[in-house]
């Protein structure tokens, strides 16, 4: 079960050691919080799209309560951007209209990470 954002990171960090690249991963949630699944979606050396459509399918398909987005950010710091902001309230906003909640989406950074949720913004 994955109740906090720590439990969170520790369950998403080794997918993020080393990151040469940006690289996006999903952990999809029962509504008791319970690991159904996990996907993967690889970006490029600065960039990431947030494939809504492939997250969105793979939670209805597991029939998710919930999900936690994570994604790093080799540059070496965890702050979100304005676009990583915009995507993730349409993820949420998409997501929440299927009954669907994004319980946070956190950055990876090194060893540094943030949670969005921690900072207000979802």
């Amino acid at each position: 079960m994955i109740t906090t954002a720590e439990e969170a990171v520790a369950a998403l960090r080794p997918h993020f050691e080393n990151a040469a690249r940006e690289q996006i991963v999903v952990l999809y949630l029962a509504a008791d919080r319970r690991l159904l699944g996990v996907s993967s979606h690889p970006g490029s050396t600065d960039f990431a799209d947030l494939p809504l459509r492939a997250i969105i399918a793979e939670a209805l398909r597991l029939e998710a309560a919930g999900m936690i987005v994570a994604h790093a950010h080799p540059s070496g710091t965890a702050k979100p951007s304005e676009e990583d902001k915009a995507a993730t309230a349409v993820l949420a906003r998409t997501a929440r209209a299927l009954d669907i909640r994004l319980h946070d989406h956190l950055i990876f950074a090194g060893e540094a990470w943030a949670s969005f949720r921690g900072l207000g913004l979802l």
